[in-house]
């Protein structure tokens, strides 16, 4: 646990060390999320004030919570697992003294915890002072809601290492990340609520591991849905961790067996 705990610690401060790039990705977030804010109000302004359970503030709320998962969560995904594959470089992973996907983990932790302080938090204070947020009245909500992110980190990981683990037998994975995104992006929420979607769209979506990786968070950080309501969804979260994290494991094991390093 110490190794995972010291590479989780070194990750935080790599990212730390990119201050232009952290105040830069601060900017774009907020100049989109005021985007995303304004297309939001102004379709529920349309419904008249309510939009299948939203109102302007809940809207709001929805908006700035999610611009503020989008660093932590990734939800552009990564390549970095693939390209050490494509190069032959995982082979030195494999051999350090602890778990591939381990090492991968505790590197995202310590970089999602940075990017939750320092491009997540930012951004939804500065909406929270232009359009208001709403906050939950139940304090177990936060405690909740704390958890709902650590799992949603989580459960987007493991997908993502899905993706790049396909490198064993893709070798180029681009169009595979490409769709992933596009899928991800829409399914988990992060566009617009799953409950705006049409029944057959909304049934597809909750039997995806998405929702789990940006609705369930803000839903439950926000108190849309009250604590009780909260964790059957949180039990969803720790369901799809199980199931992704041992899709995961046999992917890389049955990768190992096959494994040839590229370019010698």
């Amino acid at each position: 646990m110490l190794a995972y705990r010291r590479i989780a610690a070194a990750s935080f401060r790599q990212y730390s060390t990119y201050r232009v790039a952290t105040a830069a990705g601060v900017f774009t977030n907020t100049i989109f999320g005021f985007i995303r804010a304004s297309i939001m109000l102004a379709a529920i302004g349309s419904a008249g004030g309510e939009l299948n359970g939203y109102d302007a503030l809940q809207a709001a709320t929805y908006v700035w919570l999610g611009q503020a998962l989008l660093a932590p969560i990734e939800v552009f995904g990564t390549r970095e697992l693939a390209q050490r594959i494509r190069q032959g470089d995982v082979a030195i992973d494999l051999l350090r003294p602890v778990d591939l996907l381990g090492q991968f983990y505790a590197a995202k932790l310590g970089r999602s915890g940075f990017l939750l302080l320092a491009r997540g938090i930012p951004p939804m204070l500065i909406g929270a002072l232009v359009t208001g947020i709403a906050l939950p009245s139940e304090p177990f909500s936060y405690l909740l809601g704390a958890s709902a992110v650590l799992l949603a980190i989580t459960v987007a990981f493991l997908a993502d290492m899905m993706v790049n683990l396909a490198a064993f037998w893709l070798i180029e994975t681009r169009g595979l990340t490409t769709v992933y995104m596009a899928v991800m992006n829409l399914l988990s929420g992060f566009l617009i609520p799953i409950v705006w979607f049409p029944d057959w769209l909304l049934t597809i979506a909750r039997a995806t591991p998405f929702p789990s990786m940006i609705q369930t968070p803000i839903d439950t950080l926000s108190g849309r849905i009250p604590p009780l309501e909260a964790l059957p969804l949180i039990g969803i979260q720790l369901g799809w961790v199980v199931v992704l994290a041992g899709a995961a494991t046999l992917m890389l094991r049955a990768g190992v067996r096959s494994v040839e390093v590229q370019g010698g």
